[in-house]
């Protein structure tokens, strides 16, 4: 049975193993459905190795065992494996295999979103059959944190086909003819995730070249009621794990991400809210403190709609074809998955019919802001290394960084007259208490009053 939290004493399970891998960056590219209440698409990530699974190894132990033990504890509900490889999934298979699941229900989707190349099994396994000595020599196996989410396919990336990204070969010391595809595809992806903060433009064009390159094979995967768990056979260690892989998903209408719903206008509208799951039923990803990481969205839905995500750029809309248009958005700054949003709906921005009043607020407010700013002294900053706004000079002098107001239109009349001119006041208030806000502009949405999300602590 699927296990129900109690927002009162229960805590959100973490089961991503962090400690082997780690998510560096996050490619989403996805069609967001009125219609069928679906969002649905692919999902690429970068991967670099974990901190627990690097030490271990210089101290010559590159054994993975512990992840193995965990995925004995947990609960899963399906495998999904190629047809090539459906042997791999037995009746006599016990929880040191991969397929390994749990007494609940059969889940196999009512939607139909399985390929012909997959087959369901459920495989029941106790957790007194776990044999640690059996792990050593097992499949790595990646864990990412996943609910309420239909997945279709793994597979993966194959980063090395991307015209001009020899440049990230050049470290490379290819000598083993079976194994050099893997590992050039692992080292590019190396090269590019280490790549320092003043090329984020470059590293951004080859992440969205790479996310953009064929499949090179299906991995085997599982759907658990809060994980993803992910393996390529054969392969025993993080390091040698695929470094980029797409997966292709959609959500479902009852997800706990997403909230369906009208605006104050009553036009269909559909936003993210950071609780009770976080993002974890919007896309697969890594819930643990430690795992912060970067991100590209490409969002495409109906003419009319627009999109607003927590981007640090102000995304147009580009017509793809007649009646759908697509937003892009990136985030250089590393952050907790939870932290991405998006809202979808008929909103319109509101805009000041004079900027006399917005001049005259943020004039009277800059010289508290400034005092207050612990950055304005030319203090290096110490945060960890990503293209910081602070580099420009004229960021420190914004006492109001810059923003939009967006609102159903029966409420466009109400948020200009009322709203606007409290923005500014309401920023500079908070910038005195806490300093220059580190982004480079902000968006506020005014939401359906059944939005329940409070801030995030």
């Amino acid at each position: 049975m699927e296990t129900q939290l109690d927002p009162m004493k229960d805590d959100l399970p973490l089961m991503a193993n962090t400690s082997y891998i780690l998510v560096k960056h996050y490619i989403l590219d996805l069609d967001v459905d009125f219609k069928s209440k679906v969002i649905e698409g692919s999902i690429v990530l970068f991967f670099e190795t974990g901190s627990q699974y690097r030490k271990a190894s210089s101290t010559g132990n590159e054994g993975c065992q512990p992840q193995f033990d965990e995925a004995c504890k947990k609960t899963s509900e399906c495998c999904h494996v190629p047809v090539t490889h459906i042997s791999a999934c037995s009746s006599k298979t016990k929880c040191n295999e991969f397929a390994v699941s749990g007494e609940g229900e059969d889940t196999s989707d009512k939607n139909g979103n399985h390929s012909n190349e997959e087959q369901t099994s459920r495989i029941s396994s106790s957790r007194d059959s776990c044999d640690i000595e059996n792990h050593r020599n097992k499949d790595f196996l990646l864990i990412l944190d996943c609910c309420d989410l239909s997945v279709v396919k793994v597979e993966e990336v194959d980063v090395a086909a991307v015209s001009g990204i020899e440049k990230f070969t050049r470290f490379s010391k290819l000598t083993n003819v079976s194994k050099e595809l893997q590992n050039l595809r692992n080292q590019i992806v190396h090269e590019l995730v280490a790549l320092p903060a003043d090329r984020w433009k470059e590293q951004l064009h080859y992440f969205t070249c790479c996310s953009q390159a064929p499949g090179c094979g299906e991995l085997l995967f599982t759907s658990g009621t809060w994980s993803l768990e992910i393996k390529k056979s054969g392969i025993q260690t993080p390091a040698d794990f695929p470094h980029a892989i797409r997966i292709w998903y959609k959500t479902k209408p009852e997800g706990r991400s997403i909230t369906w719903t009208t605006d104050q206008s009553g036009r269909p509208c559909v936003y993210t809210m950071g609780s009770p799951i976080n993002n974890r039923a919007l896309f697969p990803c890594q819930e643990p403190p430690v795992a912060l990481s970067t991100w590209q969205a490409s969002i495409r839905t109906a003419e009319g709609f627009v999109v607003l995500t927590s981007g640090e750029n102000s995304a147009e809309p580009v017509q793809l074809r007649e009646g759908v248009s697509s937003w892009y958005y990136y985030v250089t700054m590393p952050m907790p998955a939870s932290t991405f949003t998006i809202a979808v709906g008929c909103w319109q921005e509101v805009k000041q019919q004079s900027c006399t009043a917005a001049i005259q607020t943020n004039t009277e407010f800059s010289l508290q802001s400034l005092q207050a700013d612990f950055r304005w002294h030319k203090e290096s900053c110490s945060h960890a290394e990503y293209p910081c706004r602070f580099q420009n000079a004229a960021a420190k002098l914004q006492a109001v960084i810059p923003y939009r107001v967006f609102a159903p239109w029966c409420l466009m009349e109400y948020c200009e007259e009322h709203l606007l001119r409290l923005i500014p006041r309401c920023l500079s208030a908070a910038y005195t208490t806490l300093g220059t806000h580190p982004f480079s502009r902000l968006d506020v949405l005014i939401v359906p009053s059944n939005f329940s999300s409070l801030g995030m602590a």
